[in-house]
């Protein structure tokens, strides 16, 4: 806090900060990021928000909305954590609420069959749209026959604000306080923004890119600049941080769109909704939208994908399965984080397991160790050939062979010809073929 100077106001000062230094990462080529994360790492987020929208989902379907719809952490607001919130909805579940719920789920999946694929009209009608309408229908039924299922409380719809007038509209809106500039604590927040944004979406264009059936690429670069563009905007007009998100990407993949319009287009339909209909808005059952978000998180953690992961190996499946432990309980970087790092950690292990090829042989009663490196020998690989030569008894031949490499780390070459100066004392000696040695300081 900043004495006379509005908490939100500074930061949406932060916020335009953070677009701006998103605007620079992608100029600068920094969304090159995104095509470095494990794939394992990035199947394991999307099963984790598959799980987390089903977990957080629950509560909303049986008719408890103390939590408000977006909250992902494992430990709540309402000082709940996502097992307890559920195992206390299912004990006070509202029936009217999930009767909606089971009404709009089953819509869902009916919309789903092969008949209603094959019948070109009911196929243009979208499943989750359908099922709001259901959904507000079925309350209105209730209420209009006075049925004790009938959905009254405020607290179970949807609750938009209804804006009546340009002035009410402006009155809404707030504005960022470039006065706070001179702090340090407003450039830490806009930095600290445009990391998480960023990272976020950056993970999410990859994940999203695995969904889409056409196996098309998103520029990252570009997806940097238009979101800082945007979170510059947010930042100028009130708004909060905007980000890539698995579930509106992967319901656009699902709706099978093909070009950004789609988003464009989603937008101005939020718009119009907003000014135009917002009583109508105000109708729909949580139940309903917690129908629809069951169903999405089901198709991201579908259980083939963790049959599928498990087939290809532990190297695989444990950086894949912690990712989605470690999300749960806690969020999505930090998932993510210790999900990289499981793997690179098998990386690093499979790297140090296979920097060449060695064989052995006894001839005229003196060992020969023969040593071909492999194509690429990085500093990964220094440790495991230091040890290998290690284990060479004296009074051995030792052939090193780097013809077939096209690449050998210098600390890889410096390891080997201090072994070749150090080898004389055990009279070993030591053949180089296509290694060029480096000049060894000796201290006197």
């Amino acid at each position: 806090l900043i004495p006379g100077h509005s908490p939100f106001e500074i930061f949406l000062t932060s916020l335009c900060l953070a677009g701006v230094f998103q605007i620079i990462l992608g100029i600068i080529k920094a969304g090159i990021i995104g095509y470095y994360f494990p794939s394992s790492v990035i199947k394991g987020m999307l099963c984790g928000i598959g799980i987390l929208l089903i977990a957080k989902e629950i509560p909303h379907f049986l008719g408890d909305d103390r939590d408000p719809q977006g909250d992902e952490s494992f430990v709540q607001i309402d000082k709940e954590n996502t097992i307890t919130e559920i195992l206390s909805a299912a004990a006070n579940f509202s029936p009217g609420v999930l009767l909606v719920g089971i009404v709009c789920i089953t819509v869902i999946i009916v919309w789903q069959t092969n008949f209603i694929k094959r019948n070109k009209i009911l196929n243009a009608v979208p499943a989750p749209l359908l099922a709001v309408v259901v959904g507000i229908l079925l309350n209105e039924a209730y209420i209009t026959s006075n049925s004790e299922y009938a959905i009254s409380n405020p607290q179970h719809l949807v609750n938009l604000p209804v804006i009546t007038s340009a002035t009410a509209f402006m009155s809404k809106l707030h504005f960022p306080d470039f006065s706070a500039l001179g702090y340090y604590k407003v450039w830490e927040i806009g930095f600290l923004l445009c990391c998480v944004a960023s990272l976020e979406t950056l993970l999410s264009v990859e994940a999203i890119d695995k969904l889409d059936p056409e196996n098309k690429i998103t520029p990252t670069n570009r997806e940097l600049i238009a979101q800082g563009s945007g979170n510059l905007l947010c930042g100028l007009l009130g708004g909060i941080p905007i980000t890539s998100v698995i579930v509106r990407g992967s319901a656009n993949v699902t709706a099978k769109a093909k070009t950004k319009f789609s988003t464009i287009f989603h937008g101005i339909l939020l718009l119009i909704a907003i000014f135009i209909i917002p009583s109508l808005l105000n109708k729909i059952p949580n139940a309903a939208l917690a129908a629809i978000l069951i169903m999405t998180g089901y198709k991201l953690t579908r259980p083939w994908i963790y049959k599928n992961v498990y087939s290809q190996g532990w190297d695989q499946f444990l950086p894949f399965i912690i990712t989605i432990i470690v999300f749960l309980l806690t969020d999505l970087l930090r998932g993510v984080s210790i999900g990289i790092i499981v793997a690179v950690i098998f990386i690093l292990r499979q790297n140090y397991k296979n920097p060449y090829k060695y064989l052995t042989d006894t001839i005229d009663g003196v060992p020969h160790y023969f040593i071909k490196l492999s194509q690429n020998v990085t500093f990964l690989n220094k440790g495991k050939i230091v040890e290998t030569l290690q284990t060479v008894p004296a009074g051995s031949k030792v052939y090193i062979d780097g013809g077939r490499s096209q690449f050998i780390d210098k600390d890889v070459i410096e390891a080997i010809t201090e072994f070749k100066h150090s080898a004389q004392l055990k009279n070993i000696i030591v053949i180089l073929e296509e290694i060029n040695e480096v000049e060894l300081i000796s201290e006197h």
